[in-house]
C-alpha cells in the first residue's frame, strides 16, 4: 500500500495534543458502509508494558466469508511515552509500517482502539482513517470516555454512549452474555454502518474477526521476540 505522509511524528505530547484537535476537524463520518465492500482488515499492536519494542499486524479477510486473504507485520522500538488519549502517536508508527507491506488496500479497516469515542474526538482509529484515506471502525474493549447504560445480554443489543450530550458510539453485546465492545465510528463512516460492520464480523467471539485474527498475529510476533530474545 502506498499513502500520503499526513505529519511528522517527531512530537511532544503537548503538540501531539494539539495536533489532534486540529485533525479532529477533517474526519468525516457522513458515508455509510464503502461500495463494493469485499475486503475488511483488522489492526492490533502488541508490547509489554512498559517496554519499548512494539509489535503491529495487519489481517486482511474477505468481508463476507471471513477468509483470511493476506496478513502484514512490522516491529521496532517505540519511544513516545504513554500518555492516556495519545495512543495513536505510539501505535500508529509500527501499524503503518505494516499497512506499507500489503499488496490489498481494504475496502474497510477494523482497529481495536477508539474512533471518536474520545475526548478529542480523535482515537486510534479515526487517525488511522486520516492517513490511509480509508474507511475506519473503532472497536474498542473498554471505554475511554462518555457514559452508556449497559445493553442487555443478547446479541446484537446496543446502547448509546454520550459525551457532552453528543452520541459518540455505541455500547454493543456482540456476543451474548459477555462484556459489550465500545464502537464508534472512525472516518469516512458514518456511526449506524460502523456497528452495523461490526456486528457482521463477529463470528462466535466477542472480537470481531478482523481483529481477533490481527490480535492473534500480534502476540505471536511478541512471543516469538521475547523467545528469540531470552537466547
Amino acid at each position: 500500500m502506498q499513502f500520503e505522509r499526513l505529519h511528522t511524528w517527531m512530537l511532544s505530547p503537548r503538540e501531539a495534543v494539539a495536533l489532534q484537535k486540529s485533525l479532529a476537524g477533517q474526519v468525516d463520518l457522513h458515508a455509510g458502509l464503502p461500495q463494493p465492500l469485499a475486503t475488511v482488515a483488522g489492526v492490533d499492536v502488541s508490547y509489554r508494558r512498559r517496554g519499548g519494542q512494539f509489535h503491529a499486524a495487519v489481517v486482511v479477510l474477505d468481508y463476507h466469508s471471513m477468509e483470511i486473504l493476506e496478513t502484514a507485520t512490522a516491529s521496532g522500538a517505540v519511544t513516545f511515552p504513554y500518555v492516556p488519549g495519545l495512543l495513536s502517536f505510539r501505535e500508529l508508527p509500527i501499524l503503518l509500517q505494516a499497512f506499507c507491506h500489503l499488496s490489498i488496500t481494504p475496502d474497510l479497516i477494523l482497529a481495536d482502539a477508539q474512533g471518536v469515542a474520545h475526548p478529542r474526538r480523535l482515537g486510534l482509529a479515526s487517525h488511522l482513517g486520516l492517513w490511509l484515506d480509508l474507511p475506519t471502525v473503532g472497536c474498542a474493549k473498554s471505554r475511554l470516555c462518555g457514559a452508556a447504560a449497559m445493553p442487555t445480554e443478547a446479541k446484537g443489543v446496543w446502547t448509546p454512549l454520550y459525551d457532552d450530550g453528543e452520541v459518540i458510539g455505541r455500547v454493543v453485546r456482540t456476543k451474548a452474555r459477555v462484556k459489550p465492545l465500545y464502537i464508534s465510528a472512525g472516518h469516512k463512516i458514518n456511526l449506524q454502518s460502523a456497528a452495523e460492520a461490526a456486528l457482521h464480523c463477529c463470528r462466535g467471539y466477542r472480537l470481531p474477526e478482523p481483529t481477533r485474527q490481527a490480535h492473534l498475529l500480534s502476540n505471536r510476533l511478541r512471543l516469538q521476540y521475547e523467545a528469540r530474545s531470552a537466547k
